[in-house]
């Protein structure tokens, strides 16, 4: 615990204009951004007596090791610096709202030749127009059920439409009416282009337009005697009125507008919004925060707006945003939104009428909305807490282990060698900063020495770390490495990946600091480089922060092997613990007989739900590199020949095998191939000749292929191999 006199500003650097703050801790990671008006009272504020602060607050500036800043011109630039580096930063004493769910949009991929209405979730993407977000996906689809019938869009995926238009034949819904076909040239691709808009017009609330001229449709057919199609038109008709009873209206005025509402205690505040367009709920999202300082209702709010719109632009920022409480200042935050927008936009409190009631049937699902994730969460926090404390009971600890990193092996008899690292922050999975590993430090299958080879890398690379920052001086305990690559041992390309295709987080974070133009200062006031060109940039590095605890899959030898590994290194304090599959012992350096917990045990089931999940990872990192090395094919040797013109390839000779037996001008006949590529496919071909064939010496047969049997690249593949029958992963 840092004392905040250690690291506070000399009187007179702190400038006393705009600006954005940021405190860090002993190992330089961002632990919280503020913005001010006046940086040099603001932060005076966090240098007071301790007693006097907010308990949150007391626990930040006793974490921080130091403070530093950034000068900006304007509020408003200040306001959309803070974003970013929250953003960026993930910092862990920041105000951060966690959606309670991922809440699924009615989205159209306008952005395609024949656009599409399905069902979407998470980031949004460019030139997909979406509404909602909805509660349930069921919601989504009752409405677009209905809806169908009047518009009949696109809804199949890529694959159903190219098989659709290469055997001329349309899915059910083509059949019944609810899709126009394109896939078979009902339609034409502008045809179906305005049927798409027609229901994004429909869906943004312009709903009588289409009413009334399917009234006029059906006077005209029952004037003629058209009397099925009047039939149809009024069924029609009576689908349209049922999607819009789904979305009552609640603002008689056809407003477009957000409703903010904010339920909040001393702990924990819940924010609720609802997303009226043309007079009607079209969506509603919920977020539930925990109060690390402390903060009024108006900090909430913003903290919520930014949130909301900080990555969206034009419509969707709505003319008008109504909320509990304003900001403190308002006029730079709805300087902010007018400049998302692109228009002026209206950030009050509403007084009286339908938007008043309307926000106070809002503030009712904020406050049931923190009721109910208290009920849960004290659920969760209790079970966790206990099992940290039975953990660091069983195994001998000073205190319960708060990051808890698992290591696991898998292979196929010896075959594609990987690991795993997964890292348990507080009890709970932290996804981003799991990682994974090839084992290249020697061929073949030895769990104990591949994790003695992933321990040091590992920790060869924190140490390495350390180094840079300075908290670790002495050259030896490993840090050079003996194998070569310099300072820890760098984990570069194959050596060490991210996490399964999810964004780095917080740990791994690419992209600039800042926005160029802000001066940089330290607490001393003296500049530092630009953002993203130092090492120490404030960023969390891969391997930067140690765990209390290191559990491995594995029996004695395995925690020997990594106990092993952290004393090569000289580290020291931190513990090692492996949990054996068989018994579900829990096994420590140096002990010849198990900890056994009881079956009941809530440490136990948590040690369990780790190892479980590095196992998981690391085998769905094995099968992906097994189906990929299955998978491969000499042309994938062959520079700029691209997935399209391997298919190519393939199709026009009908196999690998014929390929290999074409000459050059062959070759040459498919489209796009020119004389230089097929002669670098020859030779490619030829260097990966296939071995002779096998023949049974019992026999004489010669064994050939089963037909049928080949691979995406063309290969055969023999469909009994023993090693796949046999083989197990581990």
């Amino acid at each position: 615990m840092a004392d905040p006199s250690s690291y506070r500003p000399k009187p007179g650097e702190i400038p006393d204009s705009p600006g954005v703050y940021r405190f860090r801790d002993e190992h330089r990671r961002v632990i919280y951004v503020g913005k001010a008006k006046s940086l040099r009272q603001r932060l005076a504020n966090y240098f007071q007596d301790l007693a006097g602060l907010h308990p949150r607050t007391r626990s930040m500036v006793t974490t921080a090791a130091s403070v530093e800043w950034t000068v900006v011109s304007t509020e408003v630039e200040a306001l959309q610096l803070e974003y970013s580096w929250i953003k960026e930063y993930d910092p862990r004493f920041n105000v951060k709202y966690r959606d309670d769910k991922s809440y699924p949009y009615l989205a159209v991929t306008m952005n395609e030749e024949y656009p599409r209405v399905q069902v979407m979730r998470g980031h949004k993407k460019k030139g997909v127009r979406y509404f909602g977000p909805y509660a349930h996906a069921w919601a989504i689809r009752d409405t677009v059920d209905l809806l169908l019938r009047v518009f009949p869009v696109r809804t199949c995926s890529a694959g159903v439409f190219k098989n659709a238009a290469r055997t001329g034949r349309p899915c059910l819904l083509g059949y019944i009416g609810k899709c126009s076909a394109p896939c078979v040239d009902r339609v034409s691709a502008e045809e179906h282009r305005e049927l798409a808009d027609e229901f994004c017009d429909f869906m943004t609330g312009r709903t009588q337009t289409y009413i009334r001229r399917l009234e006029r449709q059906m006077g005209e057919a029952a004037e003629e005697m058209e009397y099925e199609r009047a039939a149809r038109l009024r069924d029609d008709i009576e689908a349209l009125k049922k999607a819009m009873e789904k979305n009552a209206v609640v603002l008689a005025d056809a407003t477009d507008a957000d409703l903010i509402a904010v339920a909040e205690d001393e702990l924990e505040a819940a924010v609720q919004i609802f997303h009226v367009r043309g007079g009607r709920v079209r969506g509603q999202r919920g977020w539930v925060t925990d109060k690390v300082e402390e903060i009024t209702t108006g900090a909430l709010v913003e903290h919520a707006l930014q949130q909301l719109y900080g990555e969206e632009t034009g419509d969707a920022v709505p003319k008008e945003v109504l909320v509990p409480a304003l900001p403190d200042p308002v006029e730079p935050v709805q300087e902010w939104l007018a400049g998302r927008r692109g228009s002026g936009v209206s950030l009050r409190i509403p007084q009286r009428g339908d938007k008043k009631a309307l926000m106070e049937t809002v503030q009712r699902n904020a406050q049931q909305a923190l009721v109910l994730h208290k009920t849960k969460r004290a659920s969760d926090l209790t079970t966790r807490s206990r099992a940290l404390e039975e953990i660091a009971d069983a195994l001998g600890l000073d205190s319960a282990p708060l990051r808890i990193e698992c290591y696991d092996i898998s292979h196929l008899q010896g075959d594609d060698v990987v690991a795993s690292m997964v890292v348990f922050e507080d009890g709970l999975a932290r996804k981003s900063e799991y990682r994974r590993f090839q084992i290249k430090g020697f061929a073949g299958q030895d769990d104990v020495r591949s994790m003695h080879e992933v321990i040091t890398r590992r920790f060869r690379r924190y140490l390495a770390e350390k180094e840079k920052t300075g908290e670790w001086t002495d050259g030896e305990n490993g840090v050079g490495g003996e194998d070569g690559r310099g300072g820890a041992g760098t984990l570069a390309g194959p050596d060490a990946l991210t996490g399964p295709g999810a964004p780095a987080g917080p740990d791994v974070l690419t992209g600039p600091e800042a926005p160029a133009g802000p001066d940089v200062l330290t607490a001393s006031g003296a500049p530092v480089a630009p953002a993203g060109l130092t090492e120490d940039d404030g960023r969390p590095k891969k391997f930067a922060y140690p765990p209390q605890l290191v559990v491995v899959d594995g029996g004695a030898p395995q925690v020997a092997a990594a106990r092993r590994a952290l004393d090569e290194l000289g580290i020291d304090d931190i513990a090692v613990c492996g949990l054996a599959k068989r018994l579900e012992e829990v096994w420590l350096p140096g002990d010849d007989d198990p900890v056994i917990l009881p079956r009941t045990s809530e440490g136990l089931y948590m040690l369990q739900r780790v190892r479980d999940e590095a196992h998981r990872f690391a085998i769905t990192y094995q099968r992906a590199k097994r189906s990929k090395r299955f998978r491969s094919s000499p042309l994938d040797d062959v520079p700029g020949l691209g997935d399209t013109r391997k298919q190519a390839l393939l199709k026009h000779f009908g196999s690998l095998k014929r390929l290999r037996s074409a000459t050059i001008d062959q070759i040459c006949e498919v489209p796009g191939i020119g004389r230089k590529t097929a002669e670098t496919i020859v030779v490619a071909l030829a260097r990966s000749a296939p071995a002779a064939p096998a023949v049974n010496t019992a026999t004489g047969e010669i064994m050939e292929e089963e037909p049928g049997t080949m691979g995406s690249s063309g290969e055969p593949v023999r469909t009994g191999a023993p090693d796949e029958r046999r083989g197990q992963e581990t």
